[in-house]
């Protein structure tokens, strides 16, 4: 941990590279404060979770079992293009949504009108430092302040009734390799945040910040790579401080305001088999752990390691805080503390942390062990010591040569991933959404040359015993862990929210959106919104009606369901019941163009001229030799899966032919691009260069009968967007 003084807010605010689209203010309201943030009012959804517990859960009971059935949309906003996991904000009627790539709308929730929109202009080279730089899940409110994590590494506040920025702070140089996908929470007047951090950005990118919220400055910095006059230094088994990469903190932390602990968990390391490393008899700190950090410090309190990996498992996901007697059910939960005081209450931390999809509880106050159980297959946690909480991983999983093939379930992809489980107080359950998978791994030899980020290779497939059903939403009960009821369907499930009136509410991948009885998960009402529920959902109340909010884009499993079909397109929606109106037209807008001029209109950015593409894949928009170096990385990274002849099988699809064009034809060649750079290849996800990506999209062209031309693919976003697959 290191505390910092003020850093340079860069450029004057006035000369801000920024776009920003205004239609009207917002009105005026009360600053917000730590208090409203730790208790918020119930009609309001003011952090990520909604509470800084991460239970996802609302107490608004107007929406519930009894009448959901008649919930209907009452409007949908498009939104910008590029990977949408957006999470709603919304504050005395007022919503505040990040779109991909740094684009904030606020909005009249009620009407859905936009009041004002914010573009930041990003670097135009930041797509050759960081891969999928365009994920923005979550926004904070503080004061009068909307505050975000930038995709070119700054945390940056907007002022939250007219949109205009007010304050920037520099975490790190984007071209040093970090990454920053989720947004901060607000403790004690901080604005926390975490980060990914990619190789070439070594140790130093891997850090937990804290931020004055109300002005930008730098309070504290922790590493999460052990090191230096760490005690934990030692379990790097010697590795240079150098060689210790990528052990990122993407996704959003905790916070328990009466303890002073934020509760942050962490990923994996780079490369994942330890046999690169300093040999498996280490536990290369802090990966893979639960951080419980001092708020006002940033000094690690307490850790706790869930596995040593292997296998690009992360341990990233929400930890949810409850207040609970622990009554493991010796029955369903196969690890347990010894000594659990029978009665007693704890102050837990609970939830499915990792990829594994096992769920762990600890002592939050300590991070002393209770227990953990799984909730689908997997063979990675072989034992779990009840008295020290120490995990054994199964050594059948744990790689100690070069090419030897195992078997692991889940699959890097999960098991858990992004996708928020919920609790809800009113069953004491916890809600779980997770896929069914394994994969076929094994750890590359580096002396064959470049073996990617994680040096393993990975070949997913369905885990074996479930008929087919991909998704899973499990219901543990929080006090016993025993299985209350596991809902098993064909689409992968999304994220949950859980609400006062007896609902879950998830989304799933095919694009339904299901309202199940959280008592023993029957679907009471569902609705198919036409594209993958990849956003965050939440529940809100104006003017006394309650709201559903849940948000549209890209996935990035759809190998494992071909047959199920559905949009990319990132889209707002929002729900409620027919009491609640439909058409509401919102606050009169401000005219942008009031002399009537004909086309004065601005262009639309690069990317997202919906108008049409300006050239056809069949005009030879690559050459012969970037579709032959496109064969060799075809040969050498796909073919395994897809096989030499393009045709798939055992349940990986096709690139030739009719299924090709189902897929991509009237698509642009920047969607194939950036799926290839995003999905491809599993468990290896971004790997590859962008020249090879680019490459191997003119390989598939080419092998579905486009022809080439005198221009290779350039890697410019705007260029590729512009054609289209004819």
């Amino acid at each position: 941990m290191k505390r910092v003084g003020k850093l340079a807010l860069g450029s004057a605010l006035a000369a801000l590279a920024v776009t920003q689209v205004t239609a009207q203010t917002v009105p005026d309201f009360p600053a917000v404060t730590d208090a409203e943030i730790q208790n918020p009012d119930p009609a309001d959804w003011l952090s990520w979770r909604r509470t800084l517990d991460s239970w996802g859960y609302s107490p608004l009971d107007q929406i519930n079992i009894e009448n959901v059935q008649n919930l209907r949309m009452v409007w949908a906003m498009p939104l910008n293009s590029g990977h949408q996991e957006g999470t709603p904000l919304v504050h005395d009627g007022i919503m505040y949504f990040p779109g991909p790539a740094d684009t904030i709308h606020a909005i009249d929730a009620r009407s859905g009108q936009l009041l004002w929109r914010y573009q930041r202009q990003l670097p135009e080279d930041i797509g050759d430092y960081l891969p999928v730089y365009d994920t923005t899940r979550n926004v904070a409110i503080y004061g009068h302040l909307i505050i975000g994590n930038s995709a070119d590494d700054y945390v940056y506040a907007l002022d939250a009734r007219t949109g205009e920025p007010v304050w920037e702070t520099q975490v790190l140089d984007y071209r040093e390799g970090a990454k920053q996908s989720s947004g901060p929470i607000i403790a004690n007047g901080l604005a926390i945040t975490g980060r990914s951090c990619e190789p070439e950005g070594g140790p130093a990118a891997c850090v937990i910040t804290a931020h004055d919220a109300e002005t930008g400055e730098e309070v504290w910095r922790t590493p999460i790579i052990a090191q230096g006059d760490d005690p934990n230094d030692a379990t790097w088994g010697g590795v240079p401080l150098e060689e210790r990469l990528q052990v990122g903190a993407w996704m959003i932390p905790s916070f328990d305001a009466e303890l002073g602990l934020i509760y942050m968990g962490t990923s994996v390391s780079a490369p994942t088999p330890k046999i690169r490393l300093a040999g498996n008899d280490f536990t290369y700190l802090y990966h893979n752990s639960t951080l419980a950090l001092d708020v006002e410090t940033g000094e690690i309190v307490w850790h706790y390691q869930h596995l040593v990996d292997q296998w690009d498992m992360d341990h990233t996901f929400p930890r949810m805080l409850i207040d609970q007697q622990v009554a493991p059910d010796p029955a369903e939960v196969e690890w347990m503390a010894p000594d659990i005081e029978p009665g007693r209450t704890y102050r837990t931390l609970s939830g499915v942390p990792g990829k594994t999809g096992v769920v762990y509880t600890l002592d939050r106050e300590t991070g002393r062990f209770l227990w953990a159980r799984p909730t689908l297959q997997q063979n990675l946690v072989g034992h779990i010591d009840g008295a020290t909480g120490r995990v054994t991983a199964n050594p059948e999983t744990v790689p100690t040569e070069y090419g030897t093939s195992i078997e692991i379930c889940p699959s890097p992809s999960g098991g858990a991933n992004y996708q928020a489980p919920a609790y809800s107080p009113l069953t004491q359950t916890m809600y779980f959404p997770v896929i069914n998978t394994c994969a076929e791994m094994s750890a590359l030899d580096p002396a064959d040359g470049d073996t990617g980020v994680y040096g393993v290779s990975s070949r997913a497939y369905m885990a074996p015993g479930v008929d087919g059903m991909l998704g899973a939403i499990h219901a543990v009960n929080a006090v016993t862990g025993a299985s209350e009821w596991t809902h098993l369907q064909r689409a992968g499930t999304q994220s949950l929210l859980t609400t006062g009136g007896g609902l879950l509410f998830a989304g799933d991948a095919e694009g339904f959106l299901l309202a199940m009885d959280q008592r023993d998960g029957r679907v009471l009402w569902s609705m198919n919104v036409g594209s993958s529920i990849t956003g965050y959902p939440a529940t809100f109340a104006v003017d006394g009606q309650q709201y559903v909010a849940v948000s549209t884009g890209f996935w990035l499993s759809d190998n494992f369901t071909p047959e199920l079909l559905h949009g990319r397109q990132n889209t707002l929606f929002v729900f409620a019941l027919p009491e609640a109106g439909i058409g509401h037209r919102g606050p009169e807008r401000e005219q942008v163009n009031p002399a009537g001029t004909v086309g004065s209109a601005d262009p639309p950015a690069p990317g997202q001229n919906i108008g049409g593409f300006t050239r056809a894949a069949s005009d030879g928009v690559f050459t012969a030799a970037q579709a032959e170096i496109g064969l060799g990385v075809y040969e050498g990274h796909c073919a395994a899966c897809h096989g030499t002849s393009l045709q798939g099988a055992g349940g990986v699809p096709a690139v030739r032919g009719g299924a090709f064009s189902r897929q991509w034809r009237g698509r642009s060649v920047a969607e194939l691009f950036g799926y290839l750079r995003t999905a491809m290849p599993p468990g290896g996800t971004g790997s590859l260069s962008d020249t090879q990506y680019l490459a191997l999209v003119a390989y598939l062209l080419r092998e579905n009968g486009y022809p080439a031309g005198e221009t290779p693919l350039d890697p410019d976003e705007a260029l590729l967007a512009a054609v289209g697959i004819d």
